[in-house]
């Protein structure tokens, strides 16, 4: 009797485990609840998604929800999205939401949307409720010189037909602002823009700029605009600084080049006066090889010293008779 006991509770807890492991791999209470839904799922189905490394419950809580929307989706369309890496769960919701607002999205559409890498849901949601961007201060400088700001909020709506391959916000606002200064470039006063702000968020609106965006732009508003620099001074000014900075630099080449040539002529002084020297040294020869050649005599050359001897003594004169009146 304690074999026989012992071997029923080992068959026992052979069969409690032999269940667990069975209803670990086989979710019958999630078959039980699609039934309960008016899903009809087979049981294989479920088992073939776990061979397959599919979370049940990933798709067939979808499945009930798309059911009772009305939506006619198939559980092979919502396990294909799911092994593609898509978010199910998110392009149902979004499939309901869309259905709801009467808005034309289908499964196909909307899990390229999600494959894409955008938020199908909050696509859905900003063509039902459009969104508000704000874009950064823009500055324009007007044809006077006159620097102005401006901030503007763009309204957009999401376009589903250009969300995979449309660009984004940043286009939009990239696109936006270059419509800005480009119409307050044009303006030949800045008071025009001041007074109208209007006619800048009217120019640009009509230029078109949602075209090849994953946006529908419905408004552009001006929401503040401001005053900057005048640009016009600032270049004036520069330019004026500019051009003293230059007409310095040429001063100080011809100050250079006068200099340069100063000491130029004072070398050239410099060696005029030792010419001099050189050619007074050679009168005393001159006047040797005349005695000895006969062409003079002594009492010339006495002479010539008397008259050098009386010009110096009247050189010497007429210098302290300058000095005493001075004195």
């Amino acid at each position: 009797m304690e074999v026989g006991s012992v071997l029923f509770f080992v068959v026992i807890g052979l069969a409690i485990i032999a269940l667990a492991v069975f209803f670990t791999f086989v979710p019958i209470m999630l078959w039980i609840s699609a039934l309960a839904a008016g899903v009809r799922i087979s049981i294989f189905t479920l088992v073939g998604m776990r061979l397959r490394r599919v979370i049940p419950s990933r798709v067939v809580n979808p499945l009930i929800k798309a059911s009772k929307a009305g939506l006619g989706i198939t559980i092979n369309q919502l396990e294909s999205h799911y092994l593609a890496g898509g978010n199910v769960d998110r392009v149902v919701n979004a499939l309901i939401a869309a259905h709801r607002a009467n808005i034309e999205l289908t499964f196909e559409r909307g899990a390229a949307i999600d494959l894409a890498g955008r938020d199908v849901l909050e696509a859905v949601q900003m063509s039902v409720n459009p969104k508000v961007i704000e874009t950064p201060f823009i500055a324009g400088v007007a044809m006077d010189g006159i620097e102005v700001k401006a901030k503007a909020r763009i309204t957009v709506r999401a376009n589903i037909d250009r969300l995979v391959g449309g660009a984004g916000e940043e286009t939009i606002i990239a696109r936006v602002g270059e419509g800005i200064v480009s119409t307050i470039g044009s303006q030949k006063d800045h008071k025009k823009v001041l007074e109208n702000p209007d006619m800048i968020s009217q120019t640009v609106l009509g230029k078109g700029l949602d075209s090849g965006t994953a946006f529908e732009i419905l408004s552009i508003d001006i929401a503040d605009i401001d005053i900057g620099k005048n640009i016009g001074a600032v270049l004036q000014t520069d330019q004026a600084e500019a051009d003293k900075n230059i007409a310095q630099a040429k001063a100080e080449e011809r100050r250079a080049m006068a200099v340069a040539q100063e000491q130029e002529m004072r070398a050239k002084v410099e060696e005029m006066r030792a010419k001099v020297v050189e050619a007074e040294a050679e009168v005393p020869l001159a006047m040797a090889e005349a005695l000895r050649s006969g062409n003079i005599g002594v009492m010339d050359y006495m002479n010539i010293q008397n008259l050098t001897a009386d010009t110096d003594m009247r050189d010497s004169i007429g210098k302290m008779s300058k000095e005493d009146d001075e004195k």
